[in-house]
């Protein structure tokens, strides 16, 4: 047996904390700093995701997880100018797999202060020297190169976690685990997400490209590892909004809905143009723009972070630019039981949709989408994660 003490469990009284494996080596290599247990629950969620992310779309992938959830997740699809400035990486090398890492974390940059980065390939210098100014805890990837590695292990005065995975470990077919002295037994989610999943049409509207099905097929493998119940938009090779761990699926289509809206608000030439002062800090930005885009005006405060106050984003405002977002493909971990879902996704641009389909009311669901001559696809695969 291979085990590995961890500094503590989910909070700091649950010591002691381990991982180990009863049969075999650990699939991963601890390279610098010391594993929590939080830390390995994403580590290793988040490992399954971008690779087979990788697998569906042959693109280097890569997420940003939180909480045992990814706060995004992308492939390495370019930037253009607008997407280079919200994501802070106008002045940086960029790599096909900094690229895909840049796009997961600039999702939802908020969500992903603090996260632990999944690469599913090696890690290259120009992807550690945008990670190494950014606030994270660690990272996971199957290889990383010398350069790459000394960045890392400079960031948070040495301590920064840096994990290795065996990218030829394959888990055993049955997982276990233990909730109140009771040991739960079941077969690995081991479903396959491909281009078969997206067959089953029955809208009128038939008419997935492949740059539809690359985005459909990442919000699936995204929503494979997000906890349930959850929703996942995407556009361009990226999620743009993950809402996840509702009760409520609806609750859901919202959540994800708005940090969709507010993905897209933060390309607002009136949010681009705002008069930060110089040496402000990129997490300062991130929440002075969610700030301003949920409607706050600064009135106290605003001298420290502007050179001169900013003038409201105003509703009609919003509006008006939202109107601009269209395109936006979107999936569920299960099948939406109401229309209402499909009216609140098409406020955010939804015009194509993958779902599991099933639901008693499937018919209200397809009107619906018909209604708004979206494409959408029963893919009879339920995706749960707990």
């Amino acid at each position: 047996m291979t085990e590995l003490e961890l500094k503590y469990g989910c909070n700091p009284n649950q010591k002691p904390a381990r991982v180990f494996s009863e049969a075999g080596d650990l699939p991963f290599e601890v390279l610098n700093g010391r594993p929590g247990y939080i830390n390995l629950l994403d580590a290793l969620n988040g490992w399954q995701l971008v690779r087979e992310l990788r697998e569906a779309t042959k693109l280097p992938a890569a997420a940003s997880f939180k909480h045992v959830s990814p706060a995004g997740a992308a492939v390495a699809e370019p930037l253009d100018d607008v997407l280079k400035k919200i994501y802070f990486a106008e002045d940086v090398e960029l790599s096909p797999q900094a690229v895909a890492y840049i796009r997961a974390r600039g999702a939802d940059r908020m969500s992903s202060y603090g996260d632990f980065a999944i690469l599913s390939d090696a890690c290259d210098e120009p992807t550690a020297a945008y990670l190494r100014r950014e606030v994270s805890d660690g990272i996971i990837a199957p290889a990383y190169t010398p350069k790459a590695l000394e960045l890392l292990k400079s960031k948070r005065g040495g301590n920064y976690l840096v994990l290795k995975v065996d990218a030829d470990y394959e888990p055993p077919e049955i997982e276990r685990k233990e909730i109140f002295g009771v040991t739960f037994e079941q077969r690995r989610n081991d479903v396959k997400i491909s281009d078969d999943c997206l067959s089953d049409v029955p809208t009128k509207n038939k008419t997935f490209t492949p740059e539809v099905r690359r985005d459909l097929l990442t919000a699936l493998i995204t929503l494979k590892y997000t906890q349930s119940n959850s929703v996942c938009y995407a556009k361009g090779g990226q999620a743009i909004g993950i809402g996840a761990g509702q009760q409520s699926r609806v609750h859901c289509t919202r959540l994800a809905g708005n940090k969709a809206d507010y993905w897209f608000l933060r390309q607002c030439p009136k949010v681009l143009e705002l008069p930060f002062k110089r040496g402000v800090k990129r997490p300062d930005r991130d929440n002075a723009i969610d700030v301003y885009i949920g409607g706050e005006t600064f009135d106290n405060g605003w001298e420290n972070l502007f050179t001169v106050k900013p003038a409201p984003l105003t509703a009609d405002e919003k509006l008006a630019w939202l109107k601009n977002l269209r395109g936006v493909s979107l999936a569920s971990d299960a099948f939406f039981p109401f229309g209402d879902n499909i009216e609140r996704a098409h406020l955010s641009g939804v015009e194509f949709i993958a779902q599991t389909g099933g639901s008693i009311r499937d018919d209200n669901v397809i009107d619906t989408c018909d209604k708004y001559n979206i494409a959408m696809a029963f893919t009879h695969v339920r995706l749960f994660h707990h």
